[in-house]
């Protein structure tokens, strides 16, 4: 139900969503059995077709034994939500596959700071890429990211990726996630961390593996200029009228 809702865009979205829809189904069921009870209760002893109610306490085994019932179906649902909650927490929290690249996430009041590695592909080195609120992501790679917060309690948050990780000033906590769908999402700040909180988001943008590589050499200053044979009428037309007077020179 939840991919309806908004996109699956890592690679873990999925396992998150399946384990809310178990939760919205096994309380929506227990939900709609009480409610029923309560109400065919409330219609069936009514006052116009019953006598004035007997005052039970409940505490004779034949009145408690439907309590005990109740309770153990309930924890057998609580056990079986726990199952599945904690694989997808070990899954997402503590498994840490190999990294295809590393990059670096510092929250600050009020803005993102991501550093790419760059051509490179290795942090802390002289072609890092570094923007302000807007990260780019190769599709299909495997990232792991270093949250730091550089002043308050922030917290990372990528709703396409069903992620989301408190950054703590001192600390540098490490994650990861698997981008597996390209094209424009959201980011945002999902602790109150000051005046400017509401208007702490970022932009993500996942590419293709040529878009990307296109990206880094852009950012580096290295993207390949368009040569003379290349130049189309517009661009000669545009040479044209940026000469002088509008004369072209021949020699």
């Amino acid at each position: 139900m939840m991919e309806h809702i908004i996109l699956e865009g890592s690679s873990y979205a999925a396992q998150i969503d399946h384990l809310i829809d178990l939760i919205f189904v096994i309380v929506g069921v227990w939900f709609l059995a009480a409610e029923g009870l309560l109400f065919y209760f409330i219609i069936r002893y009514r006052r116009k077709k019953e006598p004035k109610a007997a005052y039970v306490t409940g505490e004779s085994p034949k009145h408690t034994k439907w309590i005990h019932y109740a309770h153990y179906a309930v924890i057998v649902c609580d056990l079986f939500i726990l199952y599945f909650a904690v694989m997808a927490w070990y899954h997402v929290k503590q498994e840490l596959p190999q990294a295809e690249r590393t990059i670096r996430i510092v929250g600050q009041q009020w803005a993102w700071k991501f550093t790419d590695p760059g051509l490179d592909n290795e942090l802390d080195t002289a072609d890092d890429v570094v923007t302000m609120d807007e990260l780019h992501l190769q599709v299909n790679t495997v990232y792991h990211f270093k949250l730091e917060a550089k002043d308050v309690l922030h917290s990372f948050s990528v709703p396409v990726f069903r992620l989301k990780q408190d950054a703590i000033p001192g600390r540098v906590i490490t994650g990861w996630f698997l981008p597996t769908k390209t094209g424009e999402f959201d980011i945002q700040c999902t602790q109150m961390c000051g005046l400017g909180h509401g208007i702490m988001g970022a932009k993500l943008v996942v590419e293709t593996k040529e878009q990307h590589k296109a990206w880094l050499l852009e950012q580096s200053g290295r993207a390949p200029q368009p040569s003379a044979q290349n130049s189309t009428p517009n661009t000669i037309q545009n040479n044209i009228q940026n000469k002088p007077n509008g004369l072209i020179t021949k020699k």
